[in-house]
């Protein structure tokens, strides 16, 4: 059986630290990291945008590639900021985020997490795993290194993602949950 190596696109090194504490040691796939500037699609639709900046990704790589979009949707703006959190994030920082729902009730948010998968041909199609946390915006509390987790606490628990410990958190998150449906399909024997 040869090693398949395959390409998750990402800069963020947090991201590529996280996905391979969950991927776990494998004998049958590489993951290797590769930084590419790609276009900031624009969708409502976070499967669109997933879709999108994979196969712009693949024509790239020219081979198997991954790519990982993450929104944060609070639901009293009715899933906003969603695939436009980067940007958010950007410009109102972690103590920001909790603001925006002064004058709201409900502060109860989801955090959702797309994988995108392809082969790298064009005609190839894009497979999309999902993950979600359903949890609340609080004023952020823990390390403020990786982008909201100070923000989003997940229903049924009393800590923050930046509270918590890495490996609690990458056993109840977003990423996790998606991650495990890509995980099943990479590892299966006809991916």
């Amino acid at each position: 059986m040869s090693l398949r190596r395959i390409t998750f696109v990402t800069g963020n090194a947090k991201k590529l630290e996280e996905f391979k504490a969950i991927m776990g040691a494998t004998e049958k796939i590489e993951i290797v990291s590769k930084s590419i500037d790609l276009p900031e699609y624009q969708d409502a639709d976070p499967d669109v945008i997933s879709t999108e900046k994979c196969r712009a990704a693949a024509a790239i790589v020219k081979g198997p590639v991954i790519c990982e979009d993450t929104c944060l949707c609070f639901n009293a703006l009715q899933g906003l900021p969603g695939p436009y959190i980067k940007w958010f994030l950007d410009k109102l920082k972690p103590e920001g985020l909790p603001k925006l729902l002064h004058g709201f009730e409900d502060y109860s948010a989801y955090a959702l997490c797309t994988f995108a998968y392809c082969e790298g041909s064009p005609t190839d199609p894009v497979l999309l795993f999902h993950g979600r946390t359903d949890g609340k915006i609080v004023p952020p509390r823990g390390p403020q290194n990786f982008g909201w987790d100070p923000c989003f606490q997940p229903d049924s628990l009393d800590q923050t993602y930046a509270e918590m410990d890495v490996n609690v958190k990458n056993q109840i998150s977003h990423r996790y949950r998606a991650f495990q449906e890509l995980k099943k399909f990479l590892l299966s024997e006809n991916p």
